[in-house]
């Protein structure tokens, strides 16, 4: 699934060299001199057909589907480059990856994809369009699907430890305040 870059992960994205499939998506999907009217119905656009893609592949979970890349975008209704966005954004919840940075037109891929890990990276992806589909429901119990949501928000979920007062307990255990042990200015 895609998911609009930030400025440092576009920069690392269009590192791809621009002469691949892979490298002419990029460009286009992430390009920041369009227009951001063209490029929000751009993005709508691929949205709205990524869903369709996904509802298919949901049907029928345990089935890989493969083909050359052209083969895929001909049983999806859908471009070449436009194959090669879905083809970006599941890469990362394939059980076997494909060489997307290589792939032409005729390179065998697969979609194979690692259920509980394609759930978390549309949550990840805060595309509740993608893990709020009807057909999840036919894989995972609610309560699958609200552990699996959880476990993935917590994943990127910086914890900092509390932080020792001055007049609390030093946490070596002598016994002393903080500020009379290891919080003394040396």
């Amino acid at each position: 699934m895609a998911e609009m870059k930030t400025n440092t992960g576009l920069e690392e994205e269009l590192k791809v060299d621009p002469s691949t499939l892979l490298g002419q998506w990029r460009k286009k999907a992430y390009n920041q001199q369009t227009d951001k009217e063209v490029l929000r119905r751009f993005w709508a656009k691929y949205f709205d057909i990524e869903k369709g893609i996904y509802a298919k592949l949901l049907e029928n979970p345990d089935e890989v589907v493969k083909g050359t890349v052209s083969e895929l975008a001909l049983k999806y209704g859908i471009d070449v480059e436009t194959m090669v966005g879905f083809l970006d954004g599941i890469n990362d919840s394939l059980v076997e990856k494909n060489p997307i940075e290589t792939m032409t037109e005729d390179t065998e891929v697969n979609l194979g994809f690692d259920k509980e890990l394609l759930y978390k990276n549309m949550v990840d992806a805060r595309a509740d369009w993608l893990y709020g589909l009807p057909a999840w429901d036919e894989i995972f119990s609610k309560e699958k699907q609200h552990e699996l949501f959880l476990e993935q928000r917590k994943s990127g979920t910086i914890v900092k430890p509390k932080k020792i007062g001055r007049n609390d307990p030093c946490p070596c255990g002598s016994g002393k305040k903080y500020k009379q042990c290891h919080g003394r200015n040396k």
